[in-house]
């Protein structure tokens, strides 16, 4: 199995953390984000991961020139000359003529990426989406109406969403789907949605962390031991 990591972005609402290192090299416990991502992909059989680098890339090459590696894993880098979005950038990686698992550089999960890729196949979509529950506070009363006239009334409600958790599942015929240029992830699915093409979405209760506010970055901190126990 082979996996993309987009981790050439700013990081700019993590600042300051992001301010003299890029975010894939935050510390999480001992080591950084992009270290427990890889351990973990190569723990479910992934041996090649290509890294598509931008913002302070060389940080992170020096870095993984360094770290030890699972034996049998290849890193690959691409490096992005002009920011292509979190769906563009998949054309700067090669002969991706397989199924392939694509994520964020900033997610930690405990998500089972085996049963993800197994729920893809049985799909058949062109595209896979984890998701997972999310719940938002509405510090108000939220009204519903009909004609005018009010139906229901809650007050300040909870409200749950599936939300996506930077993890895919992609088949190659959804990177046809890709236009020229920059193109970020929500208009890539709205691309396959009107052309007909099927995108699932995996629904998972499993530690989740996206790691793009200093409020997200210091809960994996405290939760580190959930994610190395994985």
């Amino acid at each position: 199995m082979r996996a993309v990591v987009l981790a050439g972005g700013l990081g700019t609402r993590l600042r300051p953390y992001t301010t003299i290192i890029p975010k894939p090299l935050v510390p999480v416990g001992e080591r950084p984000i992009l270290q427990h991502i890889i351990d973990r992909l190569r723990a479910v059989g992934v041996t090649r991961i290509d890294l598509c680098v931008n913002y302070l890339g060389g940080l992170i090459a020096a870095y993984f020139s360094q770290a030890r590696l699972e034996p049998g894993l290849e890193l690959h880098w691409h490096w992005e000359e002009r920011p292509l979005g979190t769906a563009g950038a998949l054309r700067a990686v090669p002969d991706l003529d397989q199924t392939f698992i694509a994520m964020n550089g900033d997610v930690l999960t405990g998500l089972d990426y085996r049963e993800l890729v197994d729920f893809h196949v049985e799909t058949g979509a062109a595209l896979t989406i984890a998701t997972h529950k999310n719940p938002v506070d509405i510090d108000l009363g939220v009204l519903e109406t009909t004609d005018g006239y009010v139906s229901s009334y809650r007050e300040k409600p909870t409200l749950h969403y599936d939300v996506s958790m930077g993890v895919y599942i992609y088949e190659p015929r959804a990177l046809k789907h890709l236009p020229d240029g920059e193109c970020q992830f929500p208009e890539l699915v709205q691309r396959l949605l009107t052309a007909g093409e099927k995108v699932a979405a995996y629904s998972s209760d499993a530690p989740w962390y996206d790691i793009g506010t200093p409020q997200e970055y210091e809960r994996a901190v405290q939760d580190v031991a959930l994610l190395t126990e994985q």
